[in-house]
């Protein structure tokens, strides 16, 4: 694993973080707490390089583990206000009038509420990309009400794909949901609104919902639907752990092997290094399908996963061996690229995607909540901001970015 950064000599005070690298060293966000999809949006924002202060609450962090493990919160800046004191609000209007992009995850209306909703916002800075990751949309019948990962899921059509046809649907912990159908949408649609305020002077609101994008996702599955290609029931397609040459199956130590052997020159190869004594059942007969499964199975329980792993090493099978999450970071591919990082002690992912002139990095560990006030004051002129020193009459009034 390659190392994010080179740890100091220990010296009397503590060396500041190292200076942002990355595509938007010019980019300032605002994140108001919360957890989900908006922290992994602000973290994906902080990886290429902008300056992100994430607004803390007094109360402590909503996710539930050590802050200085909260991978997440890498690379960003933290403040702590009480939005519900007289003055919190303002402070936070401060802070847009400011930044380029604010992200929250509130309920509609709730940061309307506190007071820092888009227009409060807008009326300090109208260049202002003002970013809103919910789960049910803007609006909507169940725009109001709560709800997780899986119940978004469950409407899209997303989770009726997942699972054995003979069982319940299974939960794809939260990936598909909460970072691919919510904070990365809620990233591609505040960079998208940032070019336009660049070119145009003109901010403007992002409504991130999770079901939008989930089912946005769903794009080519509701093509190949509409051309006869996708049966619309679990397990029995092409991609749906239906077809027995694209799933997973048991070794012998009760470890797995996932198959992808999609393309017929590429089973060839899977088949002939698979190795079965008897002939397999045509891959091109869906109603052999149970049958060619039953045998690929039978064969993949004779050998251990490190044993499968070399036999289909170097070849173009499709054959991978599956990794949990501790064992992905040795994986010998991963590992020669980097693709985990050890930053402080902690393994954690690499930031992503890579830029050839632009590079990125884990520049500083998760921000402790608080632990950044007086840096944040002053690298964005506002003395103001930390607790003990007065706000000034003339902060309210507009102020550009």
């Amino acid at each position: 694993m390659s190392e994010a950064t080179t740890p100091p000599a220990p010296s009397a005070t503590p060396a500041p973080p190292p200076a942002p690298t990355g595509p938007l060293t010019d980019v300032r966000v605002v994140e108001l707490a919360g957890i989900g999809p908006a922290p992994f949006a602000a973290m994906l924002l902080a990886d290429l390089g902008a300056d992100v202060v994430r607004v803390d609450r007094p109360t402590g962090p909503g996710l539930g583990i050590d802050p200085a493990l909260d991978v997440t919160n890498r690379n960003k800046r933290s403040v702590v206000l009480d939005l519900k004191s007289p003055d919190g609000p303002a402070r936070v209007l401060d802070l847009a009038a400011r930044a380029d992009i604010l992200l929250e995850g509130y309920r509609p209306g709730v940061a309307e509420r506190l007071g820092v909703g888009p227009a409060d916002c807008h009326a300090r800075n109208p260049r202002l990309v003002y970013g809103r990751m919910t789960g049910w949309g803007q609006e909507g019948p169940l725009a109001d009400r709560a709800g997780h990962d899986l119940a978004y899921l469950a409407r899209t059509g997303a989770l009726g794909i997942t699972g054995d046809p003979d069982r319940p649907p299974v939960a794809p912990a939260n990936l598909l949901g909460d970072y691919a159908g919510g904070a990365l949408y809620l990233v591609v649609g505040a960079l998208a609104a940032l070019h336009h305020a660049r070119a145009t002077g003109t901010g403007q609101v992002v409504d991130a919902a999770i079901v939008d994008g989930t089912v946005h996702l769903t794009a080519m599955l509701h093509g190949m639907l509409a051309a006869g290609a996708w049966q619309d029931r679990r397990g029995a397609n092409l991609l749906d752990g239906g077809c027995p040459f694209y799933g997973t199956y048991e070794t012998s130590d009760g470890h797995h092997m996932a198959v992808g052997a999609l393309e017929e020159r590429f089973y060839a190869e899977f088949t002939a290094l698979l190795g079965t004594e008897e002939p397999l059942p045509p891959r091109d007969d869906p109603a052999r399908w149970p049958e060619l499964r039953a045998a690929v199975a039978a064969r993949f329980r004779t050998r251990t996963r490190a044993e499968w792993t070399e036999v289909f090493a170097g070849s173009d099978a499709c054959v991978a061996p599956v990794r949990s999450l501790r064992e992905a970071p040795a994986d010998p591919h991963l590992a020669a690229r980097g693709t985990f990082t050890d930053h402080g002690g902690l393994t954690q992912p690499a930031p992503a995607p890579r830029f050839s002139a632009t590079p990125t990095a884990v520049r500083s560990a998760p921000a402790r909540p608080g632990a950044d006030t007086a840096a944040v004051a002053r690298d964005w002129d506002l003395p103001h901001l930390t607790t003990d020193a007065p706000r000034p009459p003339h902060a309210s009034r507009k102020v550009s970015p």
